[in-house]
């Protein structure tokens, strides 16, 4: 039975990775930070298929312990301060965690067991101001905020321990991706629960930004499903991942607002406060290297997806 250690396990992306990996036979370890006000919702439905262990990554003795008692056969490194616009809330803290702690994972890991697999959680948050649309894996690197700087250090960083200390590490440079299990501080989430609720007669309007703002989104099941396939290959490489096609925060409202027979003019109102800076380059993925080296495709249409949400965020509501 192989072992995989997910730290940020309680986590959108980590609740559908331990999913994922015990439906493939493996033994998940989950690493917390304690104390914490972080819900265990999301892992609660399989909490006593998995381990948890206290962990926290400033603290590089500690994560030598946990690789040393628990010998994982693959690492994975989804724990970040996951907010970007929140980073410039807290620079220094976002920067010892998503940065230096990508660090003192990878030391522990070289330490304890160089065999051990690791893989990193990117964002597309690295490109930033891009310099060219779509984006991939070659495309430079402009990120605008300690979030994004601080995952292009663990970006780099885990480059570095592939080809300095030959650890089989790789990144996989996400694009937004979405699901039920989404925090209410993402559009995407805040639009679908304001339809349910809008749909139940508990909120009158909805307030957003620039409804013409375009985005990548994925669906987190299919997202999760390539980070464990990058850690299966011969070859460690890192990769772009998303769907390859943007969508406005308008057509968003449209699908969200539709599935509950409402109809989003009445209800959205547009808020100058919520703007964000224009992007004078698009942000897309361009999945080419995943779809032809590791035979990924994301199997939810985005549609499909909003949809789910909002069913779910109705079924929150009406339980």
């Amino acid at each position: 039975m192989r072992k995989a250690l997910i730290s940020g396990i309680t986590g959108q992306d980590g609740s559908y990775l331990t999913e994922l990996l015990l439906q493939q036979g493996y033994q998940v370890i989950g690493m917390v930070h304690p104390p914490t006000t972080i819900t265990y919702e999301y892992i609660r439905p399989f909490e006593k298929d998995i381990t948890l262990v206290n962990g926290d990554l400033m603290n590089q003795p500690l994560l030598e312990k946990i690789l040393t008692e628990h010998e994982p056969d693959e690492v994975y490194n989804l724990a970040a301060m996951s907010f970007p616009p929140a980073s410039w809330d807290s620079p220094l803290m976002t920067g010892e965690t998503t940065a230096l702690g990508v660090t003192r994972l990878l030391e522990a890991i070289r330490k304890t067991n160089p065999k051990t697999r690791f893989y990193q959680a990117s964002s597309s948050e690295l490109f930033g101001l891009a310099v060219e649309s779509p984006q991939k894996e070659t495309t430079a690197f402009h990120p605008r905020n300690p979030y994004g700087v601080s995952k292009l250090y663990a970006h780099w960083i885990t480059i570095n321990y592939r080809e300095h200390h030959g650890l089989y590490a790789v990144s996989g440079i996400m694009f937004n991706h979405e699901s039920p299990r989404r925090g209410l501080e993402y559009v995407t989430r805040k639009i679908t629960h304001s339809a349910a609720n809008i749909k139940k007669g508990l909120l009158d309007k909805l307030s957003l930004g620039n409804l013409d703002a375009r985005r990548d989104w994925g669906y987190a099941g299919d997202y999760v499903r390539a980070m464990w396939m990058m850690l299966q290959q011969e070859t460690a490489h890192d990769y772009v991942i998303g769907s390859g096609e943007t969508h406005s925060v308008r057509e968003l409202c449209e699908i969200a607002f539709g599935h509950v027979n409402l109809d989003y003019h009445d209800y959205v109102t547009v808020d100058p406060h919520f703007y964000r800076p224009p992007e004078e380059v698009l942000l897309v993925a361009d999945p080419t290297r995943a779809h032809s080296h590791l035979g990924w495709v994301p199997s939810m249409s985005f549609k499909d997806m909003i949809c789910l949400m909002v069913d779910s965020d109705l079924q929150i509501i009406s339980s």
